[in-house]
């Protein structure tokens, strides 16, 4: 049971969707003390989308997966299949202890100080909420998808932008889904976005609001306070959104036969990490773009009837790799990538703060990698001051990547002030058993992938205990723990 003090509001009522030719959208509704705050979820389109029920519930209910800490009823006034209803409660349950171990129990500092508890038990971090539907329904979907064409989810980040490029060379008929939430955030995609329109027929984009109506819910949170502080560098409470985004583009999935939708989801060192807080296990904030939650929906699509295969085409590589080969292979994508949280417009573009935590991470990889930063739009004062912020810990990177990348660095430049220090995994083709499987990339485009990859990197490792063990690519290929740990 979690924490009473938790409590925010009385109940989250979704309304049943509307789809028009365009749109389709619905109306979240919050009870507190006594009131009730009325919010209207808005998807739209530039074409016309297929008139599919089941989809357009499924992503007027996504949102509110992230609130079962918060309220004691979540209700979806219309019925829902048996299915559906189980995806939501299971991604609920997850969440929950996600949110509580790293936005609640990890100050971040939009949790009042008096709702933070001072002891933790792992009851605290299951949800509240009883989940409820107006009817629980059978609700099939006929859908025969093609595995040649490949849905890629362009935020606008040098990951994404990557896995385009690379599906593009592989030959598939790639999709580029562009998701335009309405607040500042289209900002980073909106240079890459201008570029695709004019160059790929295939280009899809969804507006939605659902930005604001996070805002929305967050804004009428008793326990937080500074929501909506500019330039923060993380979000107050959400943690499951990117699972909306793909459910929005659905109708053009279907639409479109598309077989395979792809996330830029980098590889993750699962080294020194317990994955567990005081017996609560979690994500470290990061459980809709993991490993798990990739084969999660696979299976789910196909239990669904939809047999689309949601996975990552860059999951064996770091950030330091895939800023390398997005620069020599794409480098017209390369020009493209804004990682940033705080890109702001100088003439007619948007161009990166230089600063923040997205911002250092980039130019660490850029200049340990010998690429201009100004290819993209950095300034020469924010390479001069990146050693100051990575001393003071504004830089999230993985142990081995960051001392690899400054130790890379100080090679190509003597005068660089800090020391790194060599960690050769950082430069190969990662596999193991949390993060990075064998089966992580659909066999018919894993050795063609790992054949463009290899021109970047140093070979293949596999994670055998604590310690990197070389493998061949022939072992990766075709999946061999047993070799790997022998």
């Amino acid at each position: 049971m979690s924490l009473p003090d938790l409590k925010c509001f009385d109940y989250i009522l979704v309304g049943s969707p509307k789809i028009r030719r365009k749109q389709v959208s619905s109306i979240y509704r919050l009870g507190l003390d006594g009131e009730e705050l009325k919010f209207k979820l808005i998807h739209s389109y530039r074409e016309k989308i297929p008139r599919i029920e089941p989809f357009a519930k499924l992503m007027s209910i996504a949102p509110a997966v992230n609130y079962g800490l918060f309220t004691p009823l979540i209700r979806f006034e219309f019925p829902l299949d048996a299915r559906d209803f189980r995806f939501f409660v299971e991604m609920m349950n997850v969440t929950s202890r996600d949110i509580f171990v790293n936005r609640i129990a990890r100050r971040t500092g939009f949790v009042r100080e008096e709702f933070v508890p001072r002891t933790v038990t792992p009851e605290m971090a299951e949800p509240m909420a009883r989940v409820e539907a107006e009817e629980i329904t059978v609700e099939d979907i006929d859908f025969i998808p093609d595995y040649e064409k490949c849905a890629v989810m362009l935020s606008g980040g040098k990951e994404s932008l990557l896995s385009y490029g690379l599906m593009k060379e592989l030959g598939c008929d790639v999709y580029p889904l562009f998701f335009n939430e309405s607040g500042g955030h289209w900002k980073v995609a909106l240079p890459a976005y201008r570029w695709f329109e004019k160059n790929e027929p295939n280009t899809k984009k969804v507006w939605s609001n659902v930005d604001r109506l996070y805002t929305f819910i967050e804004k009428n949170m008793r326990i937080l306070q500074n929501v909506g502080k500019p330039k923060a560098e993380i979000y107050p409470i959400r943690l499951f959104f990117f699972e909306h985004y793909l459910f929005s583009f659905l109708p053009l999935i279907y639409k479109y036969g598309i077989g395979n939708v792809l996330f830029g989801n980098e590889y993750d060192d699962p080294r020194g990490l317990s994955y567990e807080f005081h017996g609560i296990p979690h994500f470290y904030a990061v459980f809709d773009q993991s490993q798990w939650f990739e084969k999660y929906m696979t299976h789910w699509f196909a239990e669904r009837g939809l047999g689309i295969r949601q996975w990552s085409a860059v999951r064996p590589i770091t950030g330091l790799i895939v800023e390398r080969v997005l620069y020599h292979r794409y480098p017209e994508l390369f020009r493209l990538q804004r990682s940033c949280h705080s890109v702001h417009r100088e003439g007619n573009d948007y161009v990166p703060c230089g600063t923040c935590f997205k911002c250092n991470g980039i130019l660490t990889f850029l200049l340990a990698n010998s690429i201009d930063p100004a290819l993209i739009k950095y300034k020469s004062e924010h390479v001069k001051t990146l050693p100051e912020r990575i001393k003071a810990g504004l830089v999230r990177l993985d142990t081995d990547e960051l001392e690899h990348s400054l130790h890379l660095i100080k090679k190509r430049d003597r005068s660089f002030p800090m020391e790194g220090k060599p960690h050769w995994h950082v430069e190969m083709l990662h596999f193991d058993d949390r993060n990075s499987h064998f089966d992580s990339i659909p066999p018919e485009f894993r050795e063609r992938l790992y054949s463009i990859l290899e021109g970047y990197t140093k070979g293949y490792v596999y994670l055998n205990g604590n310690r990197w063990r070389r493998i061949t690519r022939r072992e990766a290929v075709r999946g061999a723990p047993e070799e790997a740990n022998g």
